[in-house]
């Protein structure tokens, strides 16, 4: 019979229902039977002792939330009897001590990846064209559109069009709209234009919002986005357009680049309009310029490297009840494993670390590592303060509504995405990794704003677990898309790329689950399985305006 409740850790006073259960159940828990007093859907909790009043709420082993009416052994948890509740945290010893998986069956084993003059290897090879101002978006969007389907790029006709073109023929031979909507039209894509340059994987613009009226601290923080994007190592060169009245300064940009890649030596063509004049003179340049850059990127090809030249993002979005038992503790073995390497994990959306900051400082590899991040969540957490907000406000009505009623709870599961291994640094938005090892990256909880930060502090595949279902997706890098259960797979396997549904029904433990994610990902670093996100051009990129976004 398969298991049917989960109680995570010992010390917890909450249990997961795996499959729905009925009132009236007897639940075998860990000091004995528990009768059901309600109905607990799939992914929530209940009580496996009575709670009175004021009492805390564990799991995973830590506060989740605090009882503000009594709750009987084997009642239903939800928003109206818990509240959010975390431990307070502070500087105490190093715990960087952990169990290394064994990594002998690939210790020896490469991936096939773009290598860069600074010796950093990329999983893409794309040309980037980017605005410094929101201005030169309109002039940005007519370069891509002028290159990228005469260079193949981009489908003569995608299955959307050619389906409204087949609607409009059967209303001009008569059809009415009932008859429309009733009939079935078989979908097709059209693409006759074969791709010029074979080793240049595509032609990415950046579009955004921002780079004038905003903060210093903006412009600085875009700019060193844009930068990050632009050394990136799945990025062959680059294409910058500039007003040039906006804050957001060609010159900042180039110091920012500097910053990040002293010997940058890729192609990179700067444009600024107010110094050119006509804007046609200067799109007819940009896409001379740009084709120049195309033809010396495609003579980079894909050549073997090591395992530990691999950047994980770690991120989770429309999470559910199952996420921190399936997906998120996968994503966990699977980034030990690649530490265990020497490759390199970040774990970002510091909302989404509330109520584990503890375990977290504890395993920073010194103290002033560990004070870093302690103060930059303390200073997150103000700024979502004064705008009338907080942490507790970060799960959303889908995280609610299949079983993470608080953000703490979210928090304990989002957390074991990063594994077991020392925290070897933590940066603020928009750093650059350095250092191998697990990293804390200080964004958003926000799915897109995170992603997008990861891949700008040099991210190269981003693996991205889902109890819901989300498309999003990156321009430059790869977003793996990771389900916390198989009913979300199989109903959603147009952009959910692997299944972890397989640890809820007892089929595959986390670490058989983990082990089958690392091969996965190693093919899809290579370019030899498509990620489901890059095919359907989900090419999601939105910059952090610090403050805003939980």
């Amino acid at each position: 019979m398969a298991q049917k409740t989960l109680t995570i850790h010992p010390a917890d006073n909450v249990a997961v229902a795996l499959s729905p259960l009925p009132a009236g159940d007897r639940i075998n828990g860990m000091a004995g039977d528990i009768i059901l007093r309600d109905n607990i859907p799939a992914k929530h909790k209940f009580a496996t002792k009575n709670i009175p009043a004021g009492s805390d709420i564990s799991m995973y082993g830590v506060l989740v939330g605090k009882a503000v009416v009594d709750i009987p052994e084997g009642g239903l948890v939800t928003t109206k009897n818990i509240v959010h509740a975390t431990q307070s945290f502070g500087l105490k010893e190093r715990q960087t001590s952990w169990h290394k998986p064994d990594v002998s069956k690939w210790k020896n084993q490469t991936f096939m990846g773009y290598h860069r003059a600074n010796d950093e290897v990329g999983t893409a090879n794309h040309w980037l064209i980017l605005p410094m101002v929101f201005c030169e978006n309109k002039n940005v969007d007519a370069l891509q559109e002028a290159l990228v389907k005469a260079l193949g790029y981009k489908l003569n006709k995608s299955k959307y069009e050619n389906l409204a073109e087949k609607l409009a023929e059967q209303y001009k031979a008569g059809k009415s709209a009932e008859e429309i909507l009733s009939g079935s039209i078989e979908l097709e894509e059209i693409n006759s234009v074969e791709k010029l340059f074979p080793n240049v994987d595509g032609i990415k613009i950046l579009n955004h919002t921002l780079g004038c009226a905003g903060t210093k601290d903006d412009t600085i923080a875009l700019c060193g986005l844009l930068a990050g994007y632009i050394t990136h190592p799945n990025v062959a060169g680059a294409t910058v357009l500039s007003l040039g009245c906006q804050n957001a300064q060609l010159a900042i940009l180039e110091q920012e680049i500097h910053k990040r890649d002293p010997q940058f030596s890729k192609p990179l063509f700067l444009l600024e309009q107010q110094a050119i004049g006509n804007e046609t003179d200067m799109l007819v340049q940009a896409t001379k310029q740009t084709f120049a850059g195309l033809i010396q990127a495609n003579q980079n090809k894909r050549a073997p490297a090591p395992l530990n030249k691999l950047i994980l993002g770690l991120e989770c979005g429309g999470s559910d009840g199952f996420s921190g038992i399936s997906a998120n503790p996968a994503l966990g073995h699977v980034s030990d494993i690649l530490v265990t390497l020497g490759g390199t994990v970040v774990l970002s959306e510091f909302p989404e670390l509330c109520g584990v900051e503890q375990n977290l400082s504890d395993r920073c590899v010194d103290d002033a590592t560990a004070e870093r991040f302690m103060q930059l969540i303390r200073d997150y957490f103000t700024r979502a303060q004064a705008v009338g907000s907080g942490f507790d406000s970060n799960p959303s009505a889908g995280n609610i509504r299949d079983g993470l009623i608080t953000d703490a709870m979210k928090s304990a599961g989002a957390a074991k995405k990063g594994g077991t291994s020392p925290i070897t640094a933590v940066l603020d938005y928009p750093e650059k990794i350095t250092k191998p090892g697990l990293n804390l990256l200080c964004t958003p909880g926000s799915d897109i704003e995170s992603t997008t930060a990861e891949v700008g502090s040099g991210a190269t595949l981003v693996l991205f677990t889902t109890g819901l279902g989300t498309p999003t997706g990156n321009p430059i890098a790869p977003v793996v898309k990771i389900s916390s259960n198989t009913p979300l797979f199989l109903k959603m396997n147009d952009i959910v790329d692997i299944d972890t549904g397989t640890i809820i029904t007892g089929k595959e433990t986390v670490e058989a689950a983990g082990e089958r994610i690392f091969e996965t990902i190693i093919k899809m670093a290579s370019g030899e399985l498509p990620v489901k996100a890059s095919a359907a051009g989900h090419d999601d990129f939105i910059p952090w305006k610090r403050g805003i976004s939980l």
